[in-house]
């Protein structure tokens, strides 16, 4: 069980994981998760490349898609052990029928943006999007960091239908979706291969449980897993009778 220091500097801080209880407890719009049948959504942050070569070839191995949140700012950046995904790969994600979200252009928390700076911001990553050859703009969004700002949540709705944080949790009953909770892929590679169990419940109790993580690679960075353990989870959910979805199928399926 991890501490409470842990849990803070995973959620960004005390001011940070303050900001997203109150919006979990306060949020007033919230939408009713009906269905019988399970679903699952594996989605990806930042958006290495390997994210594209192993993670969007694994699911489509399975038969199924996943939903990819692009920050254009990082496009071609070479980081520790990996490379962000270049314009020519959200085309072909796009292609290839996965869903391509926004998560900024700028990668900054969205609490240190102004609104009249996020909405430009927002509409450069859009832009980006476009040039880059992805044939819609984005439907869906992801909070860099999983740091939510209330002050931010009018701009977010006039633009996306729903907006991911972190949360571990699953998405039942009435939820919000400016705040969708998610559960993260990460090291430990053990831990991370233990995220059947979240598959197990959400087919046991039907819900929505969405997915996050980074990259794909044999020696993934800490905030990413194997290609042999995204496998088995992507694998485990078909089998168990999830059906796996992008984030803006599922909003359809829901009728959100």
């Amino acid at each position: 069980m991890p501490s409470l220091l842990e849990r803070l500097e995973k959620h960004g801080g005390l001011e940070q994981w303050l900001a997203n209880r109150l919006i979990w407890t306060f949020a007033g719009s919230r939408r009713a998760v009906r269905t019988e049948t399970p679903l699952v959504s594996f989605t990806f942050d930042d958006v290495p490349d390997s994210a594209l070569h192993e993670g969007a070839a694994i699911l489509e191995r399975h038969g199924v898609r996943g939903t990819f949140y692009i920050s254009g700012g990082l496009a071609g950046q070479v980081e520790p052990e990996r490379l962000l995904i270049s314009p020519e790969g959200c085309r072909e994600l796009a292609e290839r029928g996965h869903e391509v979200g926004c998560h900024t252009f700028s990668h900054r928390r969205v609490r240190n943006i102004s609104r009249a700076e996020l909405s430009a911001d927002l509409d450069r990553n859009g832009t980006y999007l476009a040039g880059a050859g992805v044939p819609r703009p984005p439907r869906n969004f992801a909070f860099p960091y999983n740091a939510a700002w209330p002050l931010a949540r009018p701009e977010l709705r006039r633009r996306f239908r729903t907006c991911r944080g972190a949360g571990e949790a699953i998405n039942r009953g009435r939820t919000d979706p400016m705040m969708l909770k998610a559960v993260e892929i990460r090291q430990p590679e053990a831990e991370a291969r233990a995220l059947t169990r979240w598959i197990d419940d959400v087919a046991g109790t039907p819900g929505w449980l969405v997915f996050f993580t980074h990259d794909i690679a044999p020696r993934p960075t800490s905030h990413g897993c194997t290609p042999e353990t995204f496998d088995l989870l992507v694998a485990h959910a078909v089998a168990r009778g999830c059906a796996v979805l992008p984030v803006d199928r599922v909003l359809d399926r829901l009728g959100w």
